[in-house]
C-alpha cells in the first residue's frame, strides 16, 4: 500500500496570519522592530529557531523569543489558521489508497490540535515534529524516521509539500517528492527541486494515486 507524508504549512494549512501575528508580538515583546512580512513568509518552513536567527536573533538568545512567540500562537492559532482549498477533500481522497502521516518543522503537540480542530487527525497514523527530531528538513532524517515507524517501502512513500526543504528531505531521504505551489515558495524555485510540481494537494494526491 502506498504511504503518504505530508507538509502542513502551505500545503493543507494556511496560519500565516497567526504566524506573522506571532512574530508581531516577540518582536515587541523585546522591543525591536518586526521585520517586514514579506521577509517573515519566506523563511515560513524553517524551524523557528532558525527563522528567528535569519531575522536578525542571535543564536544565544534565540530560544527566549521562540518561547514568547509560542505562549502567542497557542493562544490564536485555532482562531487564526484555515485549511487550504480541498485540502480536506485531498486527506480524504489519500486515505482511500493509502497510508498517511505528517512530516513538519512545526511543532508536533501545536499540529495535534490543529489537525483535531479540523477533524483531520484520526487519518494520519504518525505526525512528525521539530521537537521529535535533531535534524529538521531538509535533512531527511523526519522523513526516514517516519518511513521507519510506519514500516513503509520508500519505493511507494511520497512526500507532498509546498518548498524546497520538503523535496531536499525526500530526496535525501530516497523517496518521491511531489511539490505544491503555495504562498510561501515561488513556483519558479519549487520547479528546480521537486520532481512533480501541482497546483494542490488535491492534484498531488490524484498523481499519485495513478503514479504507476
Amino acid at each position: 500500500m502506498k504511504v503518504i507524508l505530508f507538509d502542513l504549512d502551505g500545503t493543507l494549512i494556511d496560519s500565516t496570519q497567526a504566524i506573522i501575528e506571532s512574530f508581531n508580538v516577540a518582536f515587541g515583546y523585546f522591543n525591536k522592530k518586526t521585520p517586514e512580512e514579506k521577509n517573515i513568509k519566506k523563511l515560513i518552513g524553517l524551524p523557528l529557531d532558525i527563522m528567528f536567527e535569519n531575522l536578525g536573533v542571535s543564536r544565544n538568545e534565540v530560544w527566549d523569543w521562540v518561547k514568547i512567540y509560542k505562549q502567542h500562537y497557542r493562544k490564536i492559532s485555532i482562531q487564526k489558521t484555515k485549511l487550504l482549498p480541498f485540502a480536506k477533500e485531498a486527506v480524504i481522497n489519500a486515505y482511500a489508497f493509502a497510508r498517511l502521516g505528517i512530516v513538519t518543522t512545526k511543532t508536533a503537540e501545536y499540529s495535534k490540535e490543529l489537525l483535531k480542530h479540523f477533524k483531520l487527525l484520526d487519518y494520519f497514523e504518525i505526525l512528525i515534529g521539530r521537537e521529535n527530531v535533531q535534524n529538521p528538513k531538509p535533512h531527511p532524517e523526519p522523513i526516514l524516521k517516519a518511513v521507519y515507524l510506519m514500516n513503509a517501502k520508500r519505493e511507494i512513500t511520497y512526500m507532498v509539500g509546498d518548498t524546497c526543504l520538503d523535496m531536499v528531505s525526500a530526496k535525501e531521504a530516497g523517496i518521491f517528492g511531489v511539490g505544491v505551489i503555495g504562498d510561501y515558495t515561488p513556483k519558479s524555485e519549487l520547479l528546480k527541486c521537486a520532481d512533480i510540481v501541482k497546483n494542490s494537494a488535491f492534484e498531488a494526491v490524484e498523481f499519485i494515486k495513478n503514479y504507476k
